[in-house]
């Protein structure tokens, strides 16, 4: 089949330079609206001292309640290792921090996770599938659909505690295969998007106190350059042995 003249190469050289400088400016004001899309947060999940879900922190908001406490039994035994002093070596000079309920607390079979390797991960992995679980029902979001799907993970996370508290008992008979997958930062994100079948970009990140906000801004990033469609933001912090708060007091 004969095919038509090409309109194009029969314009003039002004005139062809003028269609492609059109062209240019469209690219440019589609990709200025896409750094400016608005994102929409359709879901959330958080576990915070005083507030295990999203009502519970508001209602802490809006009471003006002080969730701030003196450090429980089960953390350290606080009357041994204060100090008012703040300058006594191997002494903390506060009584009092923020906690959550029940970090030793953890279904691992929901998440297709056996017992033994729920015992050596890290709390805060655990918190993380958790709190990520609840987000995604909070945004009813199937688990069915969302297996195979652009869906990015930003997990802001820096302590290290947990390996810590096994390193110190200086048994190496406890050391197995789940410590190293079950204390490592990039698994954590990983770990998420796994269990989720989730297929968009996976990361975690460490920027001390900005982590959880980091972890938020490069998810909107990616959503506006199109590397993933949806995306879960967030953080997850825990300090569970004395030597980091003994660190951070003596700060």
């Amino acid at each position: 089949m004969a095919k038509g003249p090409n309109v194009e190469t029969e314009m003039s050289p002004v005139k062809r330079a003028l269609l492609e400088q059109r062209r240019l400016k469209a690219k440019v004001e589609a990709l200025e609206r896409e750094r400016h899309e608005p994102i929409a947060i359709i879901g959330l999940g958080c576990r915070f001292p005083g507030a295990d879900n999203p009502e519970a922190f508001w209602n802490l908001l809006l009471s003006g309640t002080d969730a701030i406490r003196e450090v429980p039994a089960d953390r350290w035994d606080i009357n041994s290792l204060y100090d008012p002093d703040p300058d006594a070596p191997g002494r903390v000079s506060s009584r009092w921090g923020g906690f959550l309920n029940g970090v030793d607390r953890f279904d691992p079979h929901l998440f297709g996770i056996s017992p033994r390797e729920a015992q050596t991960m890290d709390p805060q992995q655990r918190l993380a599938l958790e709190v990520a679980w609840e987000a995604m029902e909070n945004a009813a979001q199937p688990f069915d659909k969302l297996a195979g799907s652009a869906t990015g993970v930003f997990l802001g996370i820096g302590a290290s505690d947990y390996l810590q508290l096994h390193t110190e008992l200086d048994d190496l008979e406890r050391i197995d295969a789940y410590l190293a997958t079950g204390n490592s930062h990039s698994v954590a994100a990983g770990r998420l998007s796994y269990v989720l079948g989730l297929q968009g970009p996976s990361l975690s990140v460490d920027t001390a106190c900005s982590s959880s906000l980091v972890a938020v801004h490069l998810a909107c990033q990616s959503l506006r350059t199109g590397e993933c469609r949806m995306a879960l933001a967030g953080g997850v912090n825990t300090i569970l042995w004395v030597d980091n708060t003994i660190s951070l007091s003596k700060a």
